[in-house]
């Protein structure tokens, strides 16, 4: 191919001749202007198409690359690099860029920038990797980031009722998420109107179940028992969340991942546990023993240290959740963490059905209930403040 490029323009055909070689290209249109400067537009069927060449038209020669395209008012990011010195050509396009639709669910809640905030993906074109999905979570930067995917191309988000479900902090992937897991199946019933009463979610903590109970949305959640401790073996890291305040007893489940129960003395009022300052830093560098996914402090409710409602009904338990090991220094509203608590409380108050706050500066009330089957029914409400899609 000669270095020399003419063309001739035949009503809707346009002729490039290339040393005898002749391209044809119908474009129903017109060459409506050409510039030296290296920019040449044209248009084809009323579409504007305007192309950058890093070089200069010289007697029909173009010297240079293309470098983007774009038609009827949209940029088209596949860009074509074309080389026409001394009759090279190459062509090198870049992938298309994909939006994944994503929302943003307060969970525990029914009121805006309150309860926990958890961030919801659909996965519509098959499951992103490990390492997209952490990022995902980082750029969230949320307790959890939550990617529920189809379990076959002929399901779908608006009938099916079995998905896959993952959670990853802005650290790491988890085992078992309650609030996340509320959020994701709050975006199939509010936002995608999914009809099916109750939602089956494939997890790495086994199937988990979320059913429409009235105004709430109720998780079925497996029991996670906790074993008593001895305290001294944690002295360090108990100092470093309540500092001189008395702690009753500890106890450790590693079912869920490692969760430390640290109960307060019943005397403990609302406003103390509400006070609590953990010192994080401290909190990672006393404990390298056990593995450690979370602390959860709780007090037992009474009307006599302030653990009711603004409507003076008593909460059963409050607590707190911290969790600095997985990037969450503190868990607004942990759902799995109650699979822990209710067990525990169960045996202390001699029942079964709760009614608990955790009392971060977001918090959250929810109704527990622990089964006689190794279940645990977490239930809350949800509010979904965002909706869009993330680039990807």
């Amino acid at each position: 191919m000669s270095e020399r490029c003419q063309t001739s323009h035949n009503g809707d055909v346009t002729e490039t001749a290339y040393n005898g070689d002749v391209s044809k290209k119908s474009s129903n249109g017109y060459v409506t202007k050409s510039s030296s400067n290296g920019y040449i537009t044209k248009s084809c069927n009323g579409i504007a198409s305007m192309t950058s060449c890093n070089g200069h038209v010289t007697n029909g020669e173009v010297m240079g690359d293309v470098t983007k395209t774009s038609c009827n008012g949209e940029v088209n990011n596949d860009v074509t690099k074309t080389s026409c010195n001394g009759g090279v050509n190459s062509n090198v396009v870049v992938p298309e860029e994909r939006w994944l639709p994503i929302f943003q669910v307060d969970a525990f809640t029914d009121r805006p920038f309150s309860g926990n905030p958890a961030a919801v993906c659909l996965l519509e074109d098959g499951d992103l990797t490990d390492d997209v999905q952490q990022k995902i979570a980082a750029e969230m930067n949320l307790s959890e980031t939550a990617y529920i995917r189809k379990l076959s191309c002929n399901s779908d988000f608006s009938t099916g009722s079995r998905f896959g479900l993952r959670w990853f902090t802005p650290t790491k992937e988890i085992d078992l998420c309650g609030h996340a897991t509320l959020a994701s199946a709050a975006a199939l019933f509010y936002i995608m109107d999914n009809p099916s009463p109750q939602l089956t979610f494939l997890t790495r903590s086994g199937e988990l179940f979320a059913k429409r109970q009235g105004d709430y949305i109720s998780l079925d959640l497996p029991e996670n028992v906790p074993q008593p401790q001895d305290r001294e073996a944690y002295s360090r890291l108990l100092r470093a969340i309540v500092g001189t305040t008395p702690v009753q007893e500890v106890r450790y489940c590693s079912s869920v991942g490692g969760d430390l129960l640290v109960r307060l003395p019943d005397d403990t009022t609302r406003s103390t546990l509400e006070g609590l300052s953990p010192d994080v830093g401290a909190m990672m560098a006393a404990h390298t023993e056990v593995k450690l996914r979370g602390v959860a402090v709780t007090v037992k409710g009474s009307h006599s240290n302030g653990c009711v409602n603004d409507k003076g009904v008593k909460y059963d338990f409050i607590s707190r959740f911290f969790s600095p090991w997985y990037g969450v220094p503190e868990d607004p509203v942990c759902g799995s963490a109650h699979t822990v608590l209710a067990s525990y409380w169960a045996k202390e108050l001699g029942k079964t059905d709760f009614y608990v706050r955790q009392c971060s500066p977001r918090g959250g009330d929810l109704k527990v209930r622990l089964r006689g089957d190794g279940r645990v029914e977490v239930a809350g409400k949800a509010t979904v403040v965002l909706k869009g899609k993330i680039k990807i």
